[in-house]
C-alpha cells in the first residue's frame, strides 16, 4: 500500500466513488442544473436541506469540547442563515409554517442527532459529507442554477461562502482530516458512517425525483 492510499482522505474518496457517481447522475439533480424542473422543486430541496443543516449546526455546538470534533467546527461554512435567507426569498416571511420535513428527511436528521452529537467519528463524517460537498459539486450546481433560474443574489445564498476559497479549504481540510490520530477501528466507523451519509442523501434525492417526476 503507498503513503497516499494509506491516508484517510483517500480511504473516504475511495468509499464514496459510487454513491458520488449515484448522486451526480440523480435525475432530480439534472432538473433543476437544466431548469426542467419547476422552482417550487428547488424551494421543497432548499427546506429539506434547511432541516438537515439545522440538526447539523446544532451538532456542532455539541461537539465543540471534543478535541477532535472541534478541529472540524467552522461557523464560516454554517448554512442555516443562508437557507434561512433563501427560504424567505422562495416561501415568504411565514415560511417556517410552510415547510416540512420529508420521510427520508426526517431518517436523515435521525442518523445525525444518533450518530453525530457525541461521537467525533459520527460528527465529522456527516461534516466533511456535506460541507466538502456543497464545496465541490455543490458550487458546480449553484452556478447552473443560476443560469437555469435567473437568481441574482436572493435565493440560492446557500451556495455562496462568503470569504472561503473552495479548492484551498478543500485541500486544508483533507489535510486536516489525514492528521486526525484515530485508531483503524476509528477510522473504519468514521468511513461506515461517511456512507451511511451518502445512502441517506441519495434516498432524499430519490424521494424528491419521485415527487416532481
Amino acid at each position: 500500500m503507498t503513503l497516499m492510499a494509506g491516508l484517510l482522505s483517500a480511504r473516504m474518496r475511495e468509499v464514496t466513488r459510487e454513491p458520488r457517481a449515484i448522486a451526480r447522475r440523480s435525475r432530480f439533480v439534472e432538473g433543476l442544473a437544466t431548469g426542467r424542473l419547476p422552482l417550487a422543486a428547488y424551494a421543497e430541496m432548499a427546506a429539506q436541506h434547511w432541516f438537515i443543516y439545522e440538526s447539523l449546526e446544532l451538532a456542532a455546538a455539541a461537539m465543540t469540547d471534543d478535541p477532535i470534533a472541534r478541529r472540524f467546527v467552522h461557523p464560516e461554512l454554517f448554512r442555516v442563515p443562508a437557507l434561512e435567507a433563501d427560504l424567505r426569498f422562495l416561501y415568504g416571511a411565514r415560511w417556517q409554517s410552510r415547510i416540512s420535513a420529508l420521510a427520508a428527511t426526517t431518517t436523515y436528521c435521525t442518523r445525525i442527532r444518533s450518530a453525530a452529537y457525541d461521537r467525533a467519528t459520527g460528527y465529522v463524517a456527516h461534516h466533511c459529507t456535506r460541507y466538502l460537498g456543497d464545496l465541490s459539486g455543490g458550487q458546480w450546481l449553484g452556478r447552473q442554477l443560476v443560469e437555469a433560474y435567473g437568481f441574482r443574489r436572493e435565493g440560492y445564498r446557500f451556495f455562496v461562502f462568503e470569504g472561503v476559497d473552495p479548492p484551498l479549504f478543500r485541500d486544508r481540510y483533507r489535510d486536516r482530516l489525514n492528521a486526525v490520530p484515530w485508531t483503524r477501528t476509528e477510522q473504519d466507523a468514521f468511513l461506515d458512517e461517511v456512507a451511511a451519509a451518502y445512502r441517506l442523501n441519495i434516498d432524499l434525492l430519490a424521494e424528491l425525483e419521485d415527487r416532481w417526476r
